[in-house]
């Protein structure tokens, strides 16, 4: 009898062994997959997700439904994932902010972007633009250097908020220039944008995506891209490197899983988003909004999360950035 038992319990473990391997082969076989973005909708990040989702879900053939959990710079979103089953169908796409930045801003975010996620691909570069209001008397980013060294602690800038990328943007912009801002954060894109509009403020970064309508109609006027180089589509826009060599700083936005989440599942979903990141329909509705596909897939991924995560770490010691009550 214990001899059967035995073997029992032995062909059990066996088949246990196996059965992952198994079900991470056939994935997605068996449910809907929830994507989270920790953030809003309505968002650069959730707009992102919102057409990479409806692609993915077609080559899977399984329905993808975007959850946004936003709150905490991220955090809530990113917890989300990780008290979440290393399955597969619980994935993330996420911008850089909450993975590089909040742990230096927060005293306990509850993660590390490194230990607790897997990074599966990044998907998309965002690039950015650095506008001011007509009435600042800057009509190139030398122009804007030159004024602001010579007032300095006058000219200010505005932010959607403490550690949000449009400040710490600026605070990398003003440590590549010798000149010293006062920092405006307002509680958004969209205050920021109406404080910008209005002329609360001199200047500011943000996305070229969110800008290039308000530079259109001359509401706002463009002095440089944060690009390498000047963008293809907006050849008339100097790079902001060409006045500080070497400046070039985009947010990202990528997919992220939790740990332990089977390599056959990650393998697919590299293998899969690829191919939805790289299909000419998608990449055409990523370039009407100013947003390029950027495909960085697992150690790669992971290297520009770990030099992102010093980059900002030094420039926010340098700063002295902390939200409030840490």
């Amino acid at each position: 009898m214990k001899k059967l038992i035995s073997t029992f319990l032995a062909v059990a473990s066996l088949l246990a062994v196996t059965a992952v391997p198994s079900m991470a082969q056939d994935w997605p076989h068996k449910q809907t997959i929830k994507l989270i973005v920790p953030f809003p909708a309505g968002g650069g990040t959730d707009v992102v997700a919102r057409i990479y989702a409806k692609y993915l879900g077609e080559r899977l053939n399984q329905t993808v439904i975007v959850e946004n959990r936003g709150g905490a710079n991220g955090q809530i979103g990113l917890m989300a994932l990780k008290q979440s089953a290393p399955d597969g169908y619980t994935i993330e796409v996420t911008s850089d902010t909450p993975m590089t930045v909040n742990p230096w801003i927060y005293k306990n975010v509850g993660y590390e972007a490194l230990r607790d996620f897997i990074p599966v691909i990044s998907l998309i570069r965002l690039p950015s633009m650095l506008a001011v209001h007509p009435s600042t008397p800057a009509r190139s980013v030398a122009e804007f250097i030159a004024l602001a060294k010579s007032k300095p602690g006058v000219i200010n800038y505005g932010s959607a908020g403490v550690g949000n990328f449009s400040h710490l943007q600026m605070e990398l912009f003003s440590q590549a220039a010798g000149i010293k801002l006062v920092h405006v954060p307002y509680k958004g894109t969209g205050p920021l944008a109406i404080g910008m509009l209005g002329g609360e403020v001199h200047a500011g970064f943000n996305n070229v995506s969110t800008l290039m309508q308000q530079v259109e109609s001359g509401k706002l006027i463009a002095l440089g891209v944060a690009e390498p180089k000047r963008m293809d589509e907006l050849p008339n826009i100097p790079a902001i490197a060409e006045t500080l060599p070497g400046f070039a700083i985009a947010p990202w936005v990528g997919l992220i899983v939790p740990v332990g989440t089977p390599k056959e599942i990650v393998d697919k979903l590299v293998v899969t988003s690829t191919a939805v990141m790289t299909d000419p329909v998608v990449v055409k509705q990523f370039k009407e909004q100013q947003l390029n596909v950027m495909l960085l897939e697992r150690e790669k991924f992971a290297a520009l999360i770990k030099k992102d995560l010093d980059k900002w770490g030094e420039v926010i010691k340098t700063a002295g950035i902390m939200m409030e009550g840490q």
